[in-house]
Order: structure tokens, then sequence, then C-alpha cells
């Protein structure tokens, strides 16, 4: 069974003439790396709303199909329950953070919602080790840069222990650094943890080496749901989506040699291993 199972799914946010999210179909199964794409307001924000559950309950709106999150209907459970399953990263960390200090901030969803003291302790402890952010414990959230205080979102969500994560273009406001280590990061709890990860993004550069999916969307419906690799030998710049740099490079050398890469690569060190897998 899927984690997450979206059939079907239409939204229209009320007082809108136009559909967010149109006829959407969509599996993630645990352990999975999503990336989203398309152009901004092709409904990726819409859609992840949907699957934590924000929508319907949030926002009001006209709402068809469902989503089912481990085997819950979003329709039927509030969004502090599906939390407990996926959890939500957004944009702007500074809306999720409104504590004195880290650790506060970190244990209060659990106390939201009445976990034992000595289970929110460990929980909490975990979340920072896992983060790296150990010595921010006592740090207050207005002190720290925009790396930090999004490593601090990830931290409250993670204390959860959910089986997803859902990020909404959680660099967009970070330095290449700051985005390049979030990154990093994330990428590090899907392999060693196993948390399946939906996350959209512009910085494909990025994302793409460790997604086992690219999803690109366009006017609220999903028109691209391969590999990686294979959506980007499909004209994807009309959608929006920029092509990573070391792809478009391998793109025009086999247009200008022939099919001389096995794959595309999506790095640089893959880009080397290509040429010289072809002079062999």
């Amino acid at each position: 069974m899927a984690l997450i199972d979206v059939r079907d799914l239409s939204f229209r946010y009320a007082g809108s003439m136009e559909h967010a999210v149109k006829d959407v179909n969509l599996e993630v199964r645990e352990g999975e790396f999503i990336v989203l794409a398309g152009r901004s307001g092709c409904g990726k924000s819409t859609l992840l709303r949907c699957i934590n559950g924000l929508i319907p309950h949030f926002y009001e709106g006209d709402m068809k199909g469902r989503v089912m999150v481990d085997g819950k209907d979003t329709r039927d459970n509030p969004p502090h329950v599906i939390s407990q399953v996926v959890g939500m990263v957004f944009q702007n960390p500074e809306n999720q953070l409104f504590a004195l200090n880290v650790e506060a901030d970190i244990a209060f969803p659990l106390e939201n919602l009445a976990y034992p003291r000595e289970e929110i302790r460990e929980r909490v402890e975990w979340a920072l080790k896992v983060m790296g952010i150990e010595d921010l414990r006592d740090r207050s959230p207005a002190e720290l840069s925009g790396g930090q205080k999004q490593k601090v979102a990830v931290a409250s969500v993670l204390a959860m222990k959910p089986k997803a994560l859902l990020l909404d273009e959680p660099t967009s406001s970070l330095d290449p650094l700051s985005a390049k280590q979030l990154i990093e990061t994330i990428t590090w709890l899907n392999r060693h943890h196993k948390i399946a990860i939906v996350i959209a993004e512009h910085r494909l550069d990025l994302l793409l080496p460790q997604a086992t999916r690219l999803i690109i969307m366009d006017r609220g419906r999903i028109v691209v749901d391969e590999e990686p690799r294979k959506a980007l030998n499909r004209d994807v710049i009309p959608y929006g989506v920029a092509v990573p740099k070391i792809a478009k490079v391998a793109q025009l050398v086999m247009k200008m040699r022939g099919g001389c890469f096995r794959r595309l690569p999506l790095t640089v060190e893959e880009f080397v291993e290509e040429i010289k897998g072809g002079k062999n």
C-alpha cells in the first residue's frame, strides 16, 4: 500500500474560477525522494497542502477526489493527526518558529499533543542531534541565520518522527551554501532513516541527483512523472523547469557527437564518468 495515495484530486479556492489542482493522481511510497517542479502558480503548494490536510480543513474551497495518508482519509482526519505521519516544512521558517528558544520550538508540537514528558525530551534530543543543531538549543530563533532557522523548522517536524517530509521551496530565501547544506541534510534523512521526501523546489541542480522521481506540474495538472533522467529527455522548458547546467552540456554534446552517453549525467562527476566510458 502506498504511504500517500492521491486519487482524482481537484481543488478550487473559494472565490476562484480556476482549479489550483485538477485531476491529480499520485502515489508516494516509503523511502521515495520526489521533486515537484513547475512555474510559480502551477499547483505545487496546493498539492502539498492537500496531502498534509491543510486542505480542506484550513483553506476554504471546492475539493473533489480523495487523499489517503497511511490509510487515513485527510477529509476525516485533522492536520494534527496527519502531521504525525507526514510533516510539512514551509517556505518561510519563521512561520513555524515562535518560542523563546530552539528547544521549546521543537518540543511544542509534542507538548500540544500531550506526549509524555520523558518521550518529549528523548524526541527533542534526537531531532537536535539528527539536524546537527545541538549547540543552538538555548538560542532564540530571532538570533539565527536563515539556514539555521530552516534546520530548526525541519527538526520541529522530525520530532514527530513522520514517515514522510513535505517541503515547500525550503531554500528559496537561503544563500547557495545554506541551501546546499539543507539539501544534504534532507538527502541524509531519506537515505539513513528512509523518510519519504516530497519537495517543491527550483534548485534542481542540487536535488535531481538525489531524486527517484521528477514530477512536473502545469496549470494544476501533473504533466510529467518519471525518473529524472527520463523526464529531462523531454522538452520541459515550456513548463518553467530549468534543466541542470551539466545536463544541458551533455545534451549539447550528444547532439553534436551522437549518442555518446549511456545515461544523462546530472552531476559533474557523472559527466566525467560518461566521457571516460565513451572512450573505452
